[in-house]
């Protein structure tokens, strides 16, 4: 049995869901014209995430680093003694040496990078927002020359970018990006429900692809690439590169924002966002798959689904 007691406990912190892009999956789409939260708001949630114990504090959006406050937050979050404080954005901030060296300076431990294309062709058709892909690879060069190196890298994987994987794990070699997840798009909410049918792809069209990927990575001795929200049929012999199988035995998670607040986002996802069909009875990782997206079971149905035996 693992001990919860030995988990550590990441805390995502919404500051709100304003953004300098328009992704066209996000899944907070719908949201963007909601109030953000107050800097008074915020920091009350920095201090409560240190009270509760949080090892890792994860700010995000929208894009949290467009946030006049944002660095305060992060120098607060560090003060109080939160041991990692961490922000998932999409880089274009970083475009600016002397915004990317405010940020640094006020204590940030990880930058995750979103990188939706392996060009600017790709990148800033995902993100609707033309120049995005050159700003954010400033952002990256601005970081290497301030010293910057503790940056990871994400990538959300739908039908318009599936077929480019490989060239943008190429690009995450060449940047020396050593952590990155491919993440299949959650239809559930935001942009990929409202347009599912250009956005998502069927998981046996997008897996191959998800997998060259992972196999890039390795060649160039990056084995902490992973892959986020697939049904593991599809990724047999790739286990030890599934997230949610890390996560579950690593973390405890919390996501804290404006509109509501979740305190077992592991759970959950799995008790109400995917779901594991008839089609799953027998299979071998049953007790570990969290199966698929409840919206793309109701659009695709279970047909991709085939039990992994024993043997394998």
């Amino acid at each position: 049995m693992t001990n919860e007691n030995a988990k550590m406990l990441k805390i995502v912190l919404f500051t709100g869901y304003a953004c300098s892009n328009r992704c066209v999956f996000c899944i907070g789409a719908d949201k963007r014209g909601l109030r953000g939260r107050t800097t008074k708001e915020l920091l009350a949630s920095v201090y409560a995430a240190k009270k509760k114990g949080a090892d890792i504090l994860e700010i995000i959006g929208g894009e949290a680093t467009i946030r006049p406050d944002f660095t305060a937050l992060v120098r607060a979050a560090k003060d109080i003694g939160i041991r990692e404080v961490v922000c998932a954005t999409n880089g274009r901030v970083f475009s600016d040496i002397s915004m990317a060296g405010a940020i640094v300076g006020a204590g940030i431990n990880e930058l995750i990078f979103s990188i939706h294309g392996p060009s600017a062709a790709v990148h800033d058709k995902m993100t609707a927002s033309p120049g995005s892909f050159a700003e954010l690879k400033k952002g990256l060069v601005n970081l290497k020359k301030l010293g910057f190196r503790r940056i990871s890298g994400n990538t959300t994987v739908v039908k318009g970018n599936m077929r480019s994987l490989p060239a943008i794990a190429r690009l995450y070699v060449r940047l020396g990006i050593r952590n990155v997840e491919y993440i299949f798009v959650d239809p559930n909410y935001g942009g990929a429900r409202n347009d599912f049918d250009e956005l998502v792809p069927r998981i046996s069209a997008a897996a191959p692809h998800m997998r060259a990927a992972l196999r890039i990575g390795l060649a160039a001795g990056f084995d902490q690439w992973k892959v986020r929200y697939v049904p593991l049929c599809h990724f047999k012999g790739y286990e030890a590169q599934i997230s949610e199988m890390n996560e579950r035995v690593n973390f405890l998670t919390e996501h804290w924002a404006p509109d509501f607040k979740n305190t077992d986002a592991i759970g959950s996802r799995s008790a109400v966002g995917r779901r594991r069909t008839a089609a799953c009875k027998g299979c071998a990782r049953l007790h570990v798959c969290e199966g698929i997206w409840v919206e793309y079971l109701k659009h695709y149905g279970d047909g991709e689904l085939r039990p992994i035996g024993l043997e394998d």
